[in-house]
């Protein structure tokens, strides 16, 4: 074989692992579908009181959700959850108000969590910081359960931090 065709082939090979990582990493980016199975409206409960959820289909760039936490007939918290669609994957923006629609998180802020990979009906997300995972899971058709993990001996532990099951 002559050295100009061994580079060619050379060359070749060379391009095609590097379209078959390029791929694999824009892959490993994620998108909001990865997320659309939370769809729905959900209910469970959560510190003595009801709590209730509705995800809205993925549309353009967000998904968008949100929780109402309550107890003694009363809430004790909202949380809007956004999902948007980034050119590093989906992120997650996270922000708690207190009833009277009272801002927790200073007005410009919200709590920000990075995608770090999806399975079916499953994904994980990092908060900004690296203090806390979070896994968003359906299990099964009617069950919806979101972890919260946390570093413990160099290992993330995760604990079910909601429980819903679809409202049907």
């Amino acid at each position: 074989m002559k050295k100009s065709t061994r580079t060619i082939l050379l060359f070749a090979l060379l391009l095609s692992c590097f379209t078959f990582v390029n791929k694999a990493l824009a892959q490993s980016k994620g998108n909001l579908n990865d997320v659309a199975f939370m769809h729905g409206h959900w209910q469970g409960t959560f510190n003595g009181g009801p709590i209730e959820a509705f995800w809205a289909k993925p549309a353009g760039d967000n998904l968008t959700g949100f929780i109402r936490m309550m107890k003694d007939d009363k809430v004790t918290m909202y949380e809007m959850l956004i999902f948007e669609q980034t050119e590093k994957g989906p992120v997650v923006l996270v922000k708690h108000f207190k009833p009277g629609l009272i801002s927790v998180e200073e007005k410009e802020v919200s709590d920000r969590y990075s995608f770090i990979e999806a399975k079916k009906e499953w994904a994980l997300f990092e908060k900004q910081d690296g203090s806390i995972r979070i896994i968003y899971e359906k299990r099964g058709a009617d069950q919806l359960v979101l972890q919260r993990g946390k570093q413990e001996n160099g290992k993330w532990v995760f604990a079910d931090l909601f429980v819903f099951n679809r409202v049907k």
